[in-house]
């Protein structure tokens, strides 16, 4: 069954730091590249950075995460992981991965969805 299955997140504190993890299952991820984008209420959904295996390493940041987001992957374990660091109250957002054959800013080009997860940054 191909799915990606999401866990992390929750509540942070402004400087501080949280990490999100994304299972793939069915979706090796030598081959699948994984994306990170978030939707903060009533915006609309935003690429944030996505892993390219193609490169062996992150594709793109958004500008308002660079210097404080890092996306990483560990193969053996199927899973990629969004390091956000540095963390402010416009980080406040539902997170999701979603897997591609490439990576692209934007999410219409994306087949696989994890569920979400919510991140809430507040003192």
């Amino acid at each position: 069954q191909i799915q990606l299955v999401q866990s992390g997140g929750g509540l942070g504190q402004p400087g501080g730091s949280l990490r999100l993890s994304c299972v793939a299952s069915g979706l090796p991820l030598h081959i699948w590249d994984i994306g990170w984008f978030r939707q903060g209420p009533g915006k609309e959904r935003e690429a944030v950075g996505c892993y390219s295996s193609g490169l062996g390493r992150t594709w793109y940041y958004l500008d308002s995460v660079k210097g404080r987001f890092t996306i990483s992957r560990d193969e053996a374990k199927s899973t990629a992981y969004l390091h956000m660091g540095i963390l402010k109250p416009e980080d406040s957002a539902t997170y999701y991965c979603a897997a591609q054959k490439g990576c692209y800013k934007s999410s219409g080009e994306y087949h696989y969805w994890g569920q979400g997860t919510q991140v809430t940054v507040t003192s």
